[in-house]
């Protein structure tokens, strides 16, 4: 997963994987799922993000380990 954030249009963008998109499916007001022709989900788009989360949070990452380790890292 990679994640965009555009900080002078305020929009959030999390990539799920390599394919592109053939469409959208808004599930909210500036909240997008972006999905395949076969229905596949390939990425998450949040317009006016800072306002709908704590943009920190989301720029920062926890790797789940096996053996129950985890680290984390602040962006």
């Amino acid at each position: 997963m990679k994640v965009h954030y555009d900080d002078e249009i305020d929009a959030l963008y999390l990539s799920l994987g390599d394919q592109s998109p053939d469409g959208a499916i808004e599930i909210a007001a500036g909240v997008n799922l972006d999905t395949t022709s076969d229905g596949k989900i390939v990425g998450i788009e949040i317009l006016d993000a800072s306002n709908r989360m704590d943009i920190k949070t989301i720029l920062s990452y926890t790797l789940d380990l096996e053996h129950g380790l985890s680290r984390h890292r602040a962006a």
